[in-house]
């Protein structure tokens, strides 16, 4: 099985029952379950029970608890409203009896209406940048084992930032007006052409790296022994058609940070500047004095 045949494994549910599906995990070297691949994985059990035709154009999730790692995640779909043109979904993820994460979705049918977007930044093309895994793999010895195993192995998804940071270095101060990341990003390998499996994707790519925009405007390293850091909620709105197996460009910022929380918003555009997709999200960012 191909590293992207994975992939698209994780977001295959099982189904168990009526409106009952089961996910599988995959490790990011968190220790915890990707909030990525949760969201995707509630976001494609919420579509199972959705009529042809429609869409994902508004998702939101909240994060309850830790996922652990160890154990399958079993997702129950609630319906609350099938209309004309909109159909809402619920869904409960559980692992060990207990609601880890909520999601609610809106799903749309294709109707004409007035266009316009946010011009895309002018940024280098992929091609000319390296990979994130490259930049990874040639500072290795600075990741501890078993971290560096996992860290470096082939990933489904290629990303390559615009501005790389060192996870472990202290990064200079930007003021909050004009920290950004700007990442390309496409799965590697062609996929299937089903609409759902591509925002699917999309949303487990969208959580990848986008809270710690919010470290950018205090110069603080990722991999700060004194960081915990932790999604609370993640919302992705759905705009226009695109395909995650060409390159999307994923641009965030965060407007604010305060109380142990941090805000970070993005934009994703395909290639040739159109807007796919835009995200939000709100995440725990807590500093602890090193011990002693």
């Amino acid at each position: 099985m191909t590293i992207v045949a994975d992939l698209l494994s994780l977001l295959e549910l099982e189904p168990l029952e009526h409106n009952i599906y089961r996910g599988q995990n995959r490790d990011l070297a968190t220790g915890r379950v990707f909030g990525g691949q949760v969201f995707a994985q509630a976001l494609v059990a919420a579509r199972r029970t959705v009529p042809d035709q429609r869409e994902a154009h508004s998702v939101h999730g909240y994060f309850l608890r830790e996922g652990d790692l160890k154990a399958p995640i079993v997702y129950f779909v609630d319906r609350p409203r099938d209309g004309r043109s909109f159909t809402s979904r619920r869904v409960t993820a559980i692992q060990h009896g207990e609601a880890i994460f909520h999601l609610s979705a809106s799903f749309h049918i294709e109707e004409p209406g007035i266009d316009h977007q946010h011009r895309m930044p002018d940024v280098p093309a992929p091609e000319t940048l390296p990979s994130e895994l490259e930049l990874v793999r040639a500072r290795a010895d600075r990741f501890p084992e078993p971290l560096r195993t996992v860290i470096t192995q082939e990933r489904p998804i290629d990303i390559r930032p615009i501005r790389p940071a060192d996870p472990w270095a202290r990064q200079p101060n930007e003021s909050a007006d004009r920290a950004q990341r700007q990442v390309w990003f496409r799965v590697i390998e062609r996929i299937p052409d089903t609409p759902m499996l591509h925002q699917a994707v999309l949303a487990y790519a969208s959580d990848y790296g986008f809270l710690p925009t919010a470290l950018l405007p205090h110069g603080i390293a990722f991999r700060d022994p004194r960081l915990f850091i932790a999604s609370l909620d993640h919302t992705v709105w759905f705009h226009r058609p695109f395909r995650a197996d060409e390159w999307l460009l994923y641009v965030s910022d965060s407007p604010s940070a305060f109380g142990a929380r941090g805000f970070v918003r993005g934009a994703v555009y395909r290639q040739d500047g159109t807007m796919v997709a835009s995200m939000a999200q709100e995440g725990l960012i807590r500093l602890r004095e090193p011990a002693g």
